[in-house]
């Protein structure tokens, strides 16, 4: 039986987008497989010390990743997929070859001209800032333009900034330290790093999509974990007020809150908050609480 037949058989309706989801999730799969078998090869020859066996075996699984990535970015264009460790493996086949070759001192260039792929790319990403740079400005000076779309340019200016700048910075940093140009520490060198990689780590927060065929679950992830724990649906209906007023009256017998409706929806919270510049006394109403029980 083949893959497409046994997928029919476990779900008879999965069509269209949940099939490219299934068939995106095997891909990411044997990736990462790839990575974590360089990862294993590369603490292993560092365990072992030199004379075991030479680096361009360990970059072996990085290889394979290359021309899989490239099929992969070519699967994810005609499906459109969002692609991001699929293209940084793809591009840069030339230069894990020039550092396996390095590190077995076949080549004995510098390290700033063994990174000289790097330096390609890392040029292409700060044209990218740039150009991301100058649509926000012309947007902040164009009247035409909603507000939403100018956090929205704003935003993406900072954030690949914030993340291209400090990874080219530890790249520079490190191939000055691998050539002995500076005598700063592995530690110094690797904050903007850090720094890179916490950015993008904040940016992923905010992108939408996902796939729904992690661990079988074939849902979206909130509506599973509400499903799962069914006292955060509770707690995401609770409606509540908060009001100030200037009446005497009024503070010491507040207000009967209304009844609830019957059907509120989920995730409805309401907040107003009102102030005034005259002194008076504050009062907190009793919460207005309307609870959807899961079914």
């Amino acid at each position: 039986m083949n893959l497409r037949g046994l997928f029919q058989d476990f779900n008879p309706r999965a069509e269209g987008e949940t099939c490219v989801e299934f068939k995106a999730m095997l891909i990411a799969v044997g990736l990462h497989v790839l990575l974590l078998m360089f990862e294993v090869l590369v603490c292993d020859r560092v365990a072992r010390g030199s004379g075991n066996y030479f680096w361009l075996l360990v970059f072996m699984p990085l290889f394979f990743v290359s021309p899989v990535s490239v099929a992969a970015c070519v699967w994810g264009f005609r499906h459109d997929r969002s692609l991001e460790l699929e293209v940084f493996c793809s591009v840069n086949i030339l230069q894990f070859i020039f550092i396996a070759l390095r590190l077995d001192r076949i080549i004995n260039w510098p390290w700033l001209v063994v990174c000289v792929p790097l330096w390609i790319l890392m040029s292409f990403l700060c044209l990218v800032v740039l150009y991301y740079i100058i649509w926000s400005v012309l947007f902040l000076r164009s009247i035409d333009i909603i507000a939403e779309q100018r956090r929205t340019h704003i935003t993406m200016a900072i954030s690949w900034m914030t993340i291209v700048v400090p990874l080219l910075t530890f790249e520079i940093l490190l191939v000055h330290k691998l050539d002995g140009h500076n005598s700063l520490s592995y530690v110094c060198v690797f904050v903007p790093l850090w720094l890179s990689l916490l950015t993008l780590m904040v940016t992923t927060f905010g992108q939408k999509g996902g796939n729904h065929w992690w661990f079988g679950i074939r849902k979206d992830f909130c509506h599973f974990l509400l499903e799962l724990l069914p006292f955060l649906r509770e707690y995401g209906n609770v409606s509540y007020d908060l009001q100030r007023s200037d009446d005497p009256e009024a503070a010491e017998d507040p207000p009967v809150p209304e009844p609830p409706p019957k059907i509120a929806p989920m995730f409805h919270k309401k907040t107003g908050v009102v102030i005034t510049q005259s002194p008076g006394k504050y009062f907190v109403p009793p919460p207005k609480l309307c609870i959807d029980m899961p079914d």
